[in-house]
Order: structure tokens, then sequence, then C-alpha cells
């Protein structure tokens, strides 16, 4: 990262500017690179487990002033999604972070630079080093420039759909047994892996499916066996 003229677009992009720079430069910096690294170079993850409770708390907060009438299963749901690998990726996409990580020749040959995970990751890293370099009104205002439009989407019925967690409680309304989540196969180079999972409730094998990251493929496997059970209900 050439810090003055990079740093300087991504500060527009941000929307804000950065009074102690390493902050940011620390919440772009991979786990990989830092391990590549002579020195004790500081990395993300911290930034990132307190960027998650800001934005944890921030959606919250946002979601039960905005929307009153809405039960606590709602609200659960639609924090789940708005606070997903998917949307925080989207996010991460939007304002270019994977053009200024910093990461090792490994994650950078393998594709990290666009995958879902790590720029996540990074999306929750910033908002922790923002929160940390300002207070938590200016990065509360930050993250719901970003994610608000997603809670709109959401609510309108067009975004992300968490089938995993519709299928876990379609199947506590009628079951004691457990469900349980497995990836079977995984296909293709590292940064393009396609992976299969299966889901089973207790011991039987209920639904399938594939995706470009193992969360894709469970989203996936419990998307089929709704599908399976509704399509059986409907026979009935």
């Amino acid at each position: 990262m050439k810090q003055n003229d990079d740093l300087s677009r991504l500060y527009t992009a941000l929307g804000y500017e950065f009074q102690e720079p390493q902050r940011i430069v620390t919440a772009l910096t991979h786990s990989s690179f830092a391990n590549e690294s002579k020195g004790d170079i500081p990395f993300n993850e911290r930034l990132e487990f307190l960027g998650d409770s800001v934005l944890g708390l921030t959606v919250s907060d946002y979601l039960f002033r905005t929307y009153p009438d809405f039960p606590e299963g709602i609200l659960t749901k639609l924090r789940a999604g708005v606070v997903s690998e998917l949307s925080l990726a989207q996010v991460a996409r939007r304002l270019k972070l994977g053009d200024y990580l910093r990461l090792g020749r490994g994650e950078e040959n393998t594709g990290g630079r666009v995958r879902d995970s790590i720029l996540a990751d990074a999306a929750e890293s910033v908002i922790g080093a923002m929160y940390l370099d300002s207070d938590l009104e200016t990065t509360k205002a930050f993250v719901l420039r970003q994610l608000v439009p997603a809670i709109e989407i959401l609510i309108a019925g067009k975004g992300h759909k968490d089938y995993k967690t519709d299928l876990q409680e379609f199947l506590q309304s009628k079951s004691t047994l457990g469900i349980t989540y497995q990836i079977v196969d995984e296909k293709g180079p590292d940064h393009n892996k396609l992976f299969t999972a299966q889901v089973c409730h207790g011991d039987s094998f209920i639904g399938r499916g594939r995706g470009k990251s193992k969360k894709e493929a469970e989203q996936q496997a419990a998307r089929d066996a709704l599908d399976k059970f509704n399509a059986d209900n409907g026979r009935k």
C-alpha cells in the first residue's frame, strides 16, 4: 500500500479520514502478510473482533428503533442477513477494500483479494479501527450508510435468504432431533473451489447443495431440504 495516495482515495470512499493512519493499515493487514514478514507486524484479527461487536450493536439498535412492530424472530433474521459474510463482502467490494489489502504471497496467489471471507473480515476490521479512531456515533453512522440499503432490500424480500435458519425453525416445530451439516466434496483449484454439503436431521439425510464457499453450500443444502418438505406437504 503506497500510503499517502492510497489512503487518500480510501478515505474518500469511506467518508472518514483516520487520525492515526496505522489503524486503517492494520485493519487491512491479513495474518498471512504478518506471518510472511520479518518482525512483529500487527494484523486485523483483533480489530475484526471489535468491529463485529460494534456492527452487531449498530444493526440491532437500528432495527429495534426503526421497526417497532417487528417481533424478535423477524429482527433476528434481518440482523443475520445484513451482517452475513455475503452482505459484508458486498460492502467491502463497494468500498474496494480488496485493492488495499496486505496479503501474504499464498493468499494473493489463490485469490484471497476477492474471497468473500477475507473481504467480510476486512469490513469488520475497518469498523473496529474506525471505532477506536473516532467514537461510537461516527462509526454507527458509517455502518448505517453502508447497510441500510441492504436492510431495506431484505425487508422487501429481495435479499439473501437464510435457509439454514428457516430449516431449523421448521424442524424444531416438529421434532427434537438435531440438524447437522457436512461438507462431503470439494473440487477445483484453491481460488475457485466448488463445495458440496449435505444436511441431516437426526440420522436421516434430507438435503444436498453446492456453492463456492462452505457456507453457501450449506445454505443450498438447507434450501434443498425445505423444497423437499414443501413438495411433500403439497402432495398430502
